[in-house]
């Protein structure tokens, strides 16, 4: 199978310990004839200040829906960022992925009132300016995977589409015509979830050594050092719980899924088939019973095991239910790395955590749960992050 295949992905052997996220040779080079993209929401800070928080993890994990079932036969690389995404295309699917991400960004304008940004860059763009893209597969649970990024890339392409807004090069424009994206299978039916333990505790952390190798070492110090002040395993400290995963009807964030359909043929119909079924999954929770290929119990299971609460795309980013002692501990932790000038990074506490899903087929047990901090959670967390790599980057110019 050649490499530039778009079964690239598909072919990667995946792993399931997240501490192997540091270890080099589960990587491969993404092919030359790839594309990576980019999504966020423009001016985020202004809509979590004004409550909207929901609004904005939504329309981040839209991106990745409309992509994926734009592309039904092909494994596409993903990692949700909370105000956006990063994903990884084949060439042979850029002018559906372009249509679709417009079509996305007009969704997220004309329902959301939100500015979401989206721009592609080819894999031999970021490889002549220097830096690279290694992707593998973290594997939550048989059937789900997330990817994880290294080399330097997705920082650069995020660079890359800021740096030219105004020019075409690499942004993605709303399409010619007027058809929506497809967003089947995108939810948020679960109601925000309540620390057990303290604090939801986001955090974002940026190896700032000099190579790929050190900055992964780097990034296996961090791991180790928070799985350590656990003394347990990181899992148990996941935001997703039995204890707080609850069920109500109508659903909280019912109102923002009937939203990802306004523009879709028989919307009225989609909207009661919507309603409908979130009080059959009600009832089905309530009394644990199960009908068709939705079983609660082992729904609840499944989901517990497939939310993405870390991730890595050349940042570490994890959300952990915490008390505030350990915080206090991982805090520190952190401030020594950063007075050692081996990472930047950014803290967030809140009371609750969000969780978006993404169901492909419950039968199969495939789908997966995007998770992110209440309040702002990354987004809020980049605010100390980019400060500290600002300070930085003053600091070498004198």
């Amino acid at each position: 199978m050649p490499e530039n295949s778009d079964d690239f992905y598909k072919n990667l052997q995946g792993f399931n310990e997240f501490s192997k996220v540091t270890d080099l040779r589960l990587y491969r080079h993404l092919p030359d004839d790839w594309c990576i993209v980019l999504t966020d929401i423009t001016g985020s800070t202004k809509a979590i200040d004004e409550g909207r928080y929901k609004d904005v993890n939504m329309m981040g994990a839209a991106c990745i829906t409309a992509v994926i079932n734009a592309l039904p036969e092909c494994n596409i690389p993903y990692v949700f960022g909370g105000d956006g995404a990063t994903l990884a295309v084949p060439a042979s699917a850029t002018t559906a992925v372009k249509r679709v991400l417009g079509a996305t960004r007009r969704l997220a304008q004309k329902q959301f009132g939100l500015d979401l940004r989206a721009g592609l860059v080819p894999v031999r763009d970021i490889r002549d300016a220097g830096a690279d893209i290694l992707v593998a597969k973290f594997q939550l649970s048989p059937g789900n995977f997330m990817a994880v990024f290294t080399g330097g890339g997705v920082q650069l392409v995020d660079t890359m589409i800021k740096a030219v807004e105004g020019n075409d090069q690499y942004q993605i424009s709303f399409p010619d015509d007027d058809e929506p994206p497809d967003l089947e299978g995108l939810s948020c039916r679960w109601e925000p979830l309540k620390s057990c333990r303290g604090t939801m505790m986001s955090m974002l952390i940026y190896a700032t050594g000099k190579t790929q190798t050190e900055n992964l070492m780097i990034y296996r110090e961090v791991i180790e050092g928070v799985e350590g002040i656990f003394k347990s395993d990181p899992k148990a400290a996941s935001p997703v719980s039995a204890e707080n995963m609850i069920f109500k009807w109508p659903p909280l964030g019912l109102r923002n899924e009937s939203k990802l359909f306004a523009g879709t043929p028989h919307r009225i119909r989609k909207w009661f088939w919507i309603y409908g079924t979130s009080l059959i999954q009600f009832f089905l929770e309530k009394f644990d019973l199960s009908t068709g290929g939705y079983n609660a119990p082992v729904y609840r299971k499944e989901l517990r095991a497939n939310s993405d609460f870390r991730r890595f795309d050349d940042t570490l980013r994890m959300i952990l239910d915490c008390t505030h002692e350990v915080t206090e501990v991982i805090e520190a932790f952190f401030m020594d790395l950063h007075t050692q000038g081996k990472i930047a990074f950014g803290i967030h506490h809140s009371d609750h955590a969000l969780m978006t899903c993404l169901v492909f087929s419950l039968a199969k047990g495939e789908h997966v749960h995007f998770v992110d901090g209440s309040d702002g959670g990354f987004t809020m967390a980049a605010v100390q992050f980019k400060a500290q790599i600002q300070a930085a980057s003053k600091g070498l110019s004198k």
